[in-house]
């Protein structure tokens, strides 16, 4: 049996690629080789690749080989972003093709262009190859491809924009190595994105996600602002963009600023102004014009290191610097390192590196500039080394992040940490994991129950002390319509003598008050049902109210009731009560020229209406045949005689040519 030609060359293609992807294990290249490779970066859960010079044309000739790996138990899957190979017979001009663990061909050779229903593959290997041939083309952008793994369901692409996505809210896996793909963002994380920015590659820009490891975003549509702003985060620039449709909402749960409790550093410049006044350039401190002074260390100070002491011991989650407002100083670049007790310290490191980590700073003085630290860590002291700096290396830090719980009491250790001075940190080979306590002391339960205990024994007095005062206030409610009923059937009370209280003594109007007086009054009995309360109020006529005799309001009322009765309008001006005496002789009236006549009158006398006639007690009103004609009541004479005067009336004397007596009416 004779093998076809066509048989032999794909035999020998085969074997040049397992040749190949042999010797990539044998040289120890990490996941790829060849020289057609782009862009690539392979992580242990995601990562993305693509071919050389994408999204421009690819060379002629060239070829290269990904190899790609999932955890053990997992599976891989696959989401193409873009596919755009030159379409030839036979895929001469370039081909693309999928090859997994056991050697079998999951997809490929592939050219041309990808429908969007064919750009999501899952795999049923944990091992694939991707092997990527270039021949003699004229057009064709190549490709980009994604892999995660099969817990990753929702993986999309570093390609896709928020255009693409039509629902409000959005979960998504975002793989690794989305910041290198080419792809604008405008905005920034406080803000939010323009949804025509690239989903990912803004994730890497908010902090949501590193771009070593890649992870879960969650994104909502919301309305859109008039201007994004540029920003420069994480190592990716934003653009400034206009007015869109809707903006994209990362949400991120741990990203409050947090409490700074202290600075320290190397050392602090001081600057002498023109006018002779001295400032000191450290954290805290204020410029003569009220501006926040920034750090800035002497300019003798070879390597100089800010310290920052957090109020408590906190999960940070990243770290935003600026430059000096008021002079053209800023970092460029710095590392970091962290400690918990301020003995031990730790470099921190890039995830999939052991290499410390060169954070990227500031190109101005006056933007700022966010670095998130994924994977976060544990830490209440920060320490920040500029590496370069432009002029002087001035910063203002924030600090994000969220506190953690406050451990419990833990006894105390024998061994002590050995001390290590803050300018001098020692670098560990990684972030440090918080643990938490395995055991915790008792006391805090004891307190606990002890508290629970007296809170049940005081609910239980008061409870008690409730019960009892109900139970009186129903006895003695009882004693009280027992008294008024059998009060009103003439019976005697069962009630005690305390519960009694004696009743003032009739005493009539003429009778002395008691001496003492009486401060005791008589506590009303309960009316028997149907009897009504008095009151101070005339009653109605159909009660059976009789209106008592009264002369006038001046009199007394004997036994009867008293009601509170409106006065009667008075006279506006005083009148005497004496009887007009006769008119003296002409004589008399020349003698007595411009002289007054007093005389005094009892008031309370009784008088005579008649000859031998008088009335038995003293009226202050005017009888109807006892009226002057000048409006004047006229009295009558005393019985045995004029009497004494006991009140003055002035009574002025006319002048000569008057005949009758004229009065003058008082102002």
């Amino acid at each position: 049996m004779h093998a076809s030609p066509g048989h032999i060359w794909d035999a020998v293609d085969f074997l040049t690629w397992f040749l190949f992807v042999l010797s990539l294990e044998t040289l120890g290249i990490h996941g790829q080789g060849g020289d057609g490779c782009g862009h690539t970066l392979l992580g242990p859960q995601s990562g993305t690749l693509t071919s050389r010079n994408y999204p421009g044309t690819y060379p002629n000739g060239t070829r290269c080989v990904w190899r790609l790996r999932a955890p053990r138990g997992r599976t891989l899957r696959l989401a193409f972003g873009d596919v755009d190979l030159e379409r030839s017979a036979g895929c001469s001009a370039g081909s693309l093709t999928v090859t997994l663990g056991n050697g079998a061909t999951a997809l490929g050779p592939l050219c041309g262009q990808l429908d969007a229903t064919q750009r999501k593959v899952e795999l049923n290997s944990s091992e694939a190859t991707v092997l990527f041939v270039s021949g003699t083309h004229r057009s064709g952008r190549g490709f980009l491809l994604s892999y995660a793994t099969d817990q990753n369901t929702d993986l999309i692409s570093c390609m896709d924009r928020g255009t693409h996505f039509t629902a409000q809210h959005l979960r998504a896996f975002c793989p690794a190595g989305c910041k290198g793909v080419t792809g604008d963002i405008w905005g920034h994380v406080g803000q939010g994105y323009r949804d025509t920015s690239v989903l990912c590659k803004a994730a890497v820009h908010a902090g949501v996600v590193s771009d070593e490891l890649g992870g879960p975003i969650t994104v909502s549509w919301e309305r859109s602002i008039t201007r994004y702003e540029s920003t420069f985060a994480n190592g990716l620039l934003s653009k400034t963009g206009s007015l869109s449709e809707k903006k994209l909402v990362f949400h991120r749960e741990c990203d409050s600023q947090l409490p700074v409790l202290a600075y320290n550093a190397s050392s602090h410049w001081e600057e002498v102004d023109s006018l002779g006044r001295r400032i000191l350039w450290t954290p805290g401190n204020k410029d003569f014009a009220g501006q926040d002074l920034p750090w800035v260390p002497d300019s003798n100070d070879p390597e100089p290191w800010l310290e920052i002491e957090l109020r408590d011991r906190s999960s940070v989650t990243g770290i935003i610097t600026k430059g000096s407002l008021s002079s053209s100083f800023y970092v460029q670049s710095y590392t970091l390192l962290y400690s918990k007790d301020n003995k031990n310290w730790k470099s921190y490191k890039a995830a999939l590196s052991k290499d410390i980590k060169v954070f990227e700073g500031n190109s101005d003085n006056s933007q700022e500039v966010l670095n998130s630290l994924n994977p976060p860590v544990v830490a209440r002291y920060l320490l920040l080394r500029p590496k370069q700096w432009e002029r002087k290396a001035a910063l203002h830090v924030r600090v994000l992040g969220c506190p953690l719980p406050r451990p419990r009491a833990h006894p105390p250790q024998s061994e002590v940490p050995p001390v290590t001075p803050p300018h001098s940190p020692t670098a560990s080979q990684g972030p440090e994991v918080e643990k938490s306590p395995g055991q915790s002391s008792s006391q805090p339960v004891a307190v606990v129950v002890g508290v629970v205990l007296v809170l049940i024994v005081c609910v239980v007095v008061l409870l008690a002390g409730l019960c009892w005062k109900r139970r009186k206030k129903a006895a003695d409610m009882k004693c009280s319509l027992a008294k008024g009923s059998q009060s009103s059937l003439g019976k005697n009370l069962p009630c005690s003598e305390s519960e009694l209280i004696s009743y003032p003594l009739e005493r009539g109007a003429c009778d002395p008050l008691p001496h003492p007086p009486l401060n005791d009054y008589a506590e009303p009995e309960l009316m028997v049902p149907g009897q009504k309360l008095g009151s101070t109020f005339r009653p109605a006529a159909d009660e059976g109210y009789t209106v008592p005799l009264i002369l006038n309001h001046y009199d007394v009322p004997g036994k009867l009731p008293e009601y509170a009765e409106p006065l009667p309008p008075e006279p506006e001006y005083a009148t005497p009560f004496t009887e007009q005496p006769p008119d003296p002789p002409a004589a008399a009236l020349g003698a007595r020229k411009n002289t007054c006549l007093v005389r005094v009158v009892p008031p309370m006398q009784a008088v005579r209406t008649g000859p031998g006639a008088a009335t038995s007690s003293a009226h202050y009103d005017c009888p109807g045949h006892k009226e002057a004609p000048n409006g004047y009541c006229t009295p009558a004479p005393h019985l045995n005689g004029p009497r004494q005067a006991s009140m003055v009336y002035a009574e002025p004397h006319p002048a000569d040519t008057l005949s009758q007596h004229t009065y003058h009416e008082p102002l």
